[in-house]
């Protein structure tokens, strides 16, 4: 369930009885023809459609992340480090105060991965809370799962086209795009990584059919339900 459909009485009364909830994390950020949000879009939902079965109560997304990468974009948005630590951090402490402690953290951003320092450092200043960090894209049944399908894909290329995250009315192309030279990639400033990727997919074909798209689906939403299910006191 989301909080966002809860009041605090609610809030209240679920957590007599459990202190579980999920905090999304995401980007907004260019994905070629998809999306701007597409990270944003993919951790709210994986998290939703992973908690809602289970009546463990997910907070709204972080929309905005680090993506310096993309700022050459228009559209593109990225906050300092020390903002996204401190913004983090705070989010956490709160959940903390209200009474929860056992906080999933499903990270749609790779960017994003100070928020796993802070994450680890929950247990310092409250030793009662435990905290998980994952980003579900490429947890282990979930990247198999995509690697199965097609080891080729990258940022904004097949493996983020969900019907979900699409625009409507656009014609995405059909063929598949060289794989981006990484090592080189992020030595570049932000005006070079757009030359060098062109419309922003670092690799790998556009789209591929929501049989395929829908069987990663399933896999992402069960690895990061059982996270939940299996939770250690």
């Amino acid at each position: 369930m989301k909080i966002t459909d809860m009041n605090w009485m609610q809030v209240e009364a679920y957590l007599e009885h459990d202190d579980r909830c999920v905090l999304p994390l995401g980007s907004v950020e260019q994905h070629a023809y998809l999306s701007l949000a597409v990270d944003s879009i993919l951790s709210q939902k994986i998290a939703v459609d992973a908690a809602e079965p289970l009546g463990i109560p997910v907070f709204p997304v972080l929309y905005y992340g680090l993506a310096p990468h993309w700022t050459a974009f228009p559209g593109s948005v990225t906050l300092r480090i020390e903002t996204y630590v401190q913004l983090v951090r705070d989010l956490l402490n709160s959940f903390a105060k209200s009474g929860f402690k056992r906080i999933l953290v499903v990270n749609g951003h790779g960017g994003n991965m100070p928020a796993a320092g802070v994450a680890n450092e929950m247990t310092m200043v409250y030793p009662e809370v435990k905290v998980k960090f994952h980003n579900w894209w490429n947890a282990p049944k979930t990247w198999a799962k995509v690697t199965e399908i097609d080891p080729d894909g990258s940022h904004a290329s097949w493996m983020e086209n969900f019907p979900w995250t699409r625009l409507e009315g656009l014609d995405v192309p059909d063929k598949k795009k060289p794989m981006a030279d990484f090592s080189y990639f992020t030595m570049l400033n932000p005006e070079e990584k757009r030359a060098y990727s062109g419309d922003g997919n670092m690799g790998g074909v556009y789209q591929r059919s929501d049989e395929d798209m829908l069987a990663v689906w399933d896999v992402a939403v069960e690895e990061t339900r059982a996270l939940l299910e299996s939770w250690r006191e």
